[in-house]
């Protein structure tokens, strides 16, 4: 008997769209600044920054400060970071509201769930696992996997693959214009969680559909599949 989200897969993006990372990124960050006797920044500060990398955001923090770093004070700071960060990956992290309601559904319904992100690789799977999300998904697929990351639409292309799927069959669910673009170039309807780290509106982004709550998310995919 067919289940009605049969071959169908749901890519989800991980920062902003599946998990609020923000405040453990941002004690990594603030970690890294109170070591250098700098003061502590607030969110708002390195919100939009979610998603680009630590890197980009190290260096918009030490921009708050009037501070440009040089490329060797730059990997200094990223190591401290990463070493943080990864000591501490879960702490404050948290799955969105309904997410893993809706997740369950879906799965219930046949579709296969895969994650594309561009977090490094083992981050991905540290976090997913520490949150007990992994055993939703079909593939996780960092930004040190492909040879090529968002908003390069193969990213997602070979998150599909890893997940057993077909593009002509598949959605993207994120948080940015990044992810918006990579749904663009790889010619995936896009929905767009405005609950994330992105500054543009989403009358800016364009997307195909706004998901304000997970709770929607069911009905939302099955408004695409019938």
């Amino acid at each position: 008997m067919s289940k009605p989200f049969d071959g169908w897969t749901i890519v989800f993006d991980l920062d902003g769209t599946l998990v609020n990372t923000a405040p453990d990124l941002l004690e990594a960050l603030n970690h890294v600044l109170t070591n250098a006797d700098l003061t502590p920044v607030t969110l708002d500060t390195i919100a939009t920054m979610i998603g680009h990398g630590a890197r980009a955001m190290i260096v918009k923090g030490l921009l708050a400060h009037g501070i440009t770093p040089s490329d060797s004070d730059l990997d200094v700071f990223l190591e401290q970071f990463l070493d943080y960060y990864a000591a501490n990956i879960a702490d404050h992290s948290h799955a969105f509201d309904g997410v893993v309601e809706a997740m369950t559904t879906l799965s219930a319904g046949g579709a296969t769930l895969a994650v594309c992100t561009n977090k490094k690789q083992a981050l991905s799977d540290q976090l997913l696992a520490e949150l007990d999300l992994t055993r939703y998904f079909a593939a996780i697929v960092g930004a040190d996997s492909v040879p090529n990351r968002k908003p390069d639409g193969d990213h997602i292309l070979r998150t599909i693959e890893a997940a057993g799927g077909s593009p002509e069959r598949a959605l993207m669910i994120g948080d940015s214009r990044t992810d918006e673009r990579a749904a663009r170039n790889a010619g995936l309807p896009f929905i767009f969680v405005p609950f994330g780290y992105e500054e543009e509106s989403p009358q800016q982004l364009e997307p195909d559909i706004v998901l304000e709550h997970y709770s929607r998310l069911v009905s939302v995919v099955d408004g695409f599949v019938s």
